[in-house]
């Protein structure tokens, strides 16, 4: 497990999801378009794991959200038809990020991580 990031300041290319982008790491791509790749985290905590990451280079959700309003439109639309591909819509899913250090961020790279499979237990608060 890395230590947290901040979620703020400059983008690190050489974070662990821009090589996967670069095609430096290799991993199991469940979907990619012109503004996302996704693909099956390597410690799943559901039965059905996805790793939703933008193309472009946004630190956190902070940064993300200003994106241009198509392209934060083209990752919420990718992540819906993802998880209707994956079967997940009738008994549902969960959609979540990590933006800073208090939520547990670890990768420098805005992502979504879509869970589902399963019954979820509650949210932890």
């Amino acid at each position: 497990m890395s230590t947290p990031v901040t979620g703020k300041g400059p983008y690190d290319p050489q974070n662990i999801f821009a090589r996967i982008l670069r095609g430096e790491i290799p991993c199991k791509t469940v979907f990619e378009n012109e503004w996302v790749l996704a693909f099956y985290d390597i410690a799943p905590k559901a039965p059905v794991h996805v790793l939703i990451i933008p193309r472009n280079p946004y630190v956190s959700f902070m940064d993300f959200s200003t994106a241009p309003a198509e392209e934060i439109a083209g990752v919420m639309q990718a992540a819906g038809e993802i998880a209707r591909t994956l079967g997940l819509e009738e008994n549902g899913y969960r959609l979540i990020t990590n933006a800073g250090t208090d939520s547990g961020q670890e990768v420098p790279h805005f992502h979504l991580h879509l869970l589902g499979g399963k019954a979820l237990p509650a949210f932890p608060l």
